[in-house]
């Protein structure tokens, strides 16, 4: 077997293992996907109520692809604290797999999940609403969802140190972290709106350019070449954020264990 083959198969084993730990806790992923489902629902009926067709897909789809990015991030982010609160992180760290090979299998994972996730609310969502998807650039929507998904996989591995290094308040940090880009990114509303200092740090956030690229594919029907302003940060930033967090994460891992983090439970 290859070297290739062999982290293939590693990783394969953490999507694996990552879907046996989502069944166990099902009755949580329930509860999860309902408190989603009526989050995106109470967004998106601020739209009805104001009887504009154009609100409505404004407010649907900052709900929907919110959801899946801040998924995507959320479940990488909370790799290490999974890992301690099932008791297992020594033995996963200190494990014969290369890490980019568990980080790709959680990786892979999040996405996928993430997509299953949020084509549930959008299917409850289209029961709701008849939303018009007649003028819809659906090439642009996925370019978007792609790219903003390799954004906060890199996030999300860097943020994932902070469960790491700071035992009793990292899953805090991370949760703090998700809360601040969800209100920077123009998420429900145009970042201009918000203050001076504000959009300083929305535009370092990808979730501000996925959102407004699929706002403009979905609504408009703009094309991939129309949106090169969209596209260039966010492959700017998959390409630096990926590897800063793996370097991050591989340092955060090597202090960890030389100070004996890895056997406390937070």
């Amino acid at each position: 077997m290859t070297l290739m083959a062999r982290e293939l198969k590693a990783s394969y084993a953490f999507v694996e293992r990552n879907f046996h730990l989502t069944k166990r806790y099902w009755g949580w992923e329930v509860a999860w996907l309902v408190y989603s489902v009526a989050g995106a629902l109470a967004i998106s009926l601020i739209g009805r109520s104001e009887g504009s067709n154009r609100l409505l897909l404004v407010l649907v789809i900052g709900a929907i692809f919110w959801n899946f990015l801040s998924l995507v991030f959320e479940f990488i982010a909370e790799t290490v604290q999974w890992e301690r609160w099932e008791g297992t992180l020594e033995y996963t760290l200190m494990a014969p797999v290369r890490r980019y090979a568990q980080l790709l299998g959680s990786a892979v994972y999040a996405i996928v999940y993430g997509l299953i996730h949020t084509a549930v609310v959008l299917g409850v969502l289209a029961l709701f609403f008849q939303l018009d998807l007649s003028h819809a650039n659906f090439a642009t929507v996925l370019t978007f969802i792609g790219l903003g998904s390799m954004s906060f996989i890199g996030i999300g591995i860097a943020a994932a140190v902070l469960p790491l290094m700071y035992v009793e308040r990292g899953a805090q940090m991370v949760f703090v972290i998700q809360s601040v880009l969800l209100l920077v990114s123009g998420v429900y509303y145009p970042i201009t709106v918000l203050p001076g200092w504000m959009q300083v740090i929305a535009h370092v956030s990808p979730a501000t350019y996925v959102i407004d690229g699929v706002r403009r594919g979905v609504i408009e029907g703009t094309p991939i070449s129309q949106l090169v302003g969209d596209i260039w940060p966010l492959v700017l930033m998959g390409i630096i954020l990926i590897p800063l967090g793996m370097w991050t994460f591989g340092r955060a891992e090597r202090y960890a264990k030389r100070t004996g983090k890895l056997k406390r439970v937070g």
